[in-house]
């Protein structure tokens, strides 16, 4: 780079008065901030007289050294830097490598000699956007150079975007294939299944929300709905272990009370926290699909849908999975099924949007009183809009912030009759574990 004609030499940090005074920019181009690393004042003057006569409008920094470089970055994010590959604390690829570590989204332009052309070379395979070689800088190079470099930066940013993003998209097949299955039924058209999963807004990955169905030997149907605490791929991993965890139980014949137990062990075996847990309802079908047995471990109620008519079903229950290890007392309780019903379980995400711009949420009540509006809606219209209106009430607030899981059942009698008892509701028989005491309340 030639020297430019004796003058007093540009301060670091500033940029000279007659570069500020004119410019050649061309109309249209945006304005640029740029950040030169040079420990040699006539070739920093000589960049801003470049800058000066170019096509490019540009806010222009300069400093001495690598330090300053680094402290500079850590300031403020410019668009470009300029970086003199031999600095008094740095040397080529060194100095660049130190200069990328900071730069973050920035581009970076390396300044090399005459005989450093494979230097030059080398930087941008190493992650620099460009390289100029000193003594054959034009100002129109100059500008092109810092142009071109900003815009492959943004789209090696907005590339690797769009890999993370499928890469995203890939790991949230796979935990949906885990959380979400397919029922495990043995007799066709022994039960009604329509299952909805929706993410939060927020989520790039699937939460811990997951259910599954698995008939047994003996004809009993088991339903699960659970939601682990949090958000996240940990959380959906461990909500994917206990999913499968469950079916494998009840394939064992492991159920009810024993199963909520094992699952707990898993749990806490497998939990990445310690302040990590989960909620769940079970339900158990007998054959005869006259009555369920529910078990509740800190999960919200269910919906009993029968004759155009819904009710809120909320048998007692215990604590979460994972809130007291090895102490949570829980137990089975029988609900009666009235003829033809069908029972609908959730995530509270469903109800725990807000219905406003206000504080005010939908809650279970509001909740129960949207499912009478549409009683007499089948199964798959019935619960789309449930999903649908809970997110528009919510939309002043950006939508449902929670995953939302919905799972719809309906029984039918051995043989495909609908003919069971017409009166539903909580009936008095009651399953439970060998210890008294339990508790109730939503885990979240």
């Amino acid at each position: 780079m030639e020297r430019p004609a004796p003058g007093l030499p540009a301060q670091p940090g500033t940029a000279p008065a007659a570069a500020r005074e004119r410019t050649g920019a061309l109309p249209g181009f945006e304005r640029h901030s740029v950040l030169l690393v040079e420990d040699d004042p006539g070739d920093a003057l000589l960049v801003e007289e470049l800058f000066a006569d170019s096509a490019i409008e540009a806010d222009l920094v300069w400093v001495r050294s690598l330090a300053e470089a680094v402290r500079s970055l850590a300031e403020a994010a410019p668009d470009c830097v300029l970086l003199d590959l031999h600095l008094p604390d740095g040397q080529g690829l060194e100095a660049l490598s130190a200069v990328l570590e900071s730069a973050g989204r920035t581009a970076v332009v390396v300044l090399t000699g005459l005989a450093e052309e494979r230097t030059g070379l080398a930087a941008v395979a190493a992650g620099a956007q460009d390289y100029l070689v000193k003594g054959r800088v034009e100002p129109e190079l100059l500008s092109r150079a810092v142009r071109y470099a900003v815009q492959r930066k943004q789209a090696e940013l907005a590339a690797a975007a769009l890999q993370a993003s499928q890469l995203r998209a890939q790991e949230n097949a796979r935990l949906e294939r885990g959380l979400l299955p397919s029922p495990l039924l043995r007799s066709a058209g022994a039960v009604e299944v329509v299952a909805r999963y929706r993410p939060g807004r927020a989520q790039a990955l699937l939460g811990g929300d997951f259910y599954d169905v698995v008939e047994g030997e003996d004809g009993t149907v088991h339903v699960v709905i659970g939601d682990v605490s949090g958000h996240g791929p940990d959380e959906a991993a461990l909500g994917v272990g206990l999913r499968i965890a469950w079916r494998t139980l009840m394939i064992s014949g492991v159920t009810g009370v024993a199963a909520a137990r094992r699952l707990e062990q898993v749990l806490v075996a497998e939990r990445t926290a310690p302040e990590l847990f989960a909620t769940l309802t079970t339900l158990e079908l007998p054959p005869d699909r006259r009555r369920m047995r529910v078990l509740r471990a800190g999960h919200p109620g269910l919906l009993l849908r029968s004759g155009g008519a819904v009710d809120w079903v909320e048998v007692p229950g215990g604590p979460a999975l994972g809130i007291v290890p090895g102490r949570a007392r829980w137990r089975q309780e029988e609900v009666a099924l009235p003829a033809g019903a069908g029972v609908v379980l959730f995530t509270d995400g469903l109800f725990e949007g807000h219905t406003g711009a206000g504080p005010e949420r939908l809650g279970e009540a509001g909740l129960l009183e949207l499912a009478r509006r549409y009683a007499d809606v089948p199964a798959d219209p019935f619960v789309d809009t449930l999903i649908g209106k809970a997110e528009e009430l919510a939309a002043d607030r950006g939508g449902l912030a929670d995953d939302v899981a919905v799972i719809h059942l309906r029984w039918r009698r051995p043989g495909g009759a609908d003919g069971m008892d017409s009166a539903g509701g909580a009936g008095g028989t009651e399953h439970e574990d060998d210890a008294e005491g339990h508790g109730g309340g939503h885990g979240g």
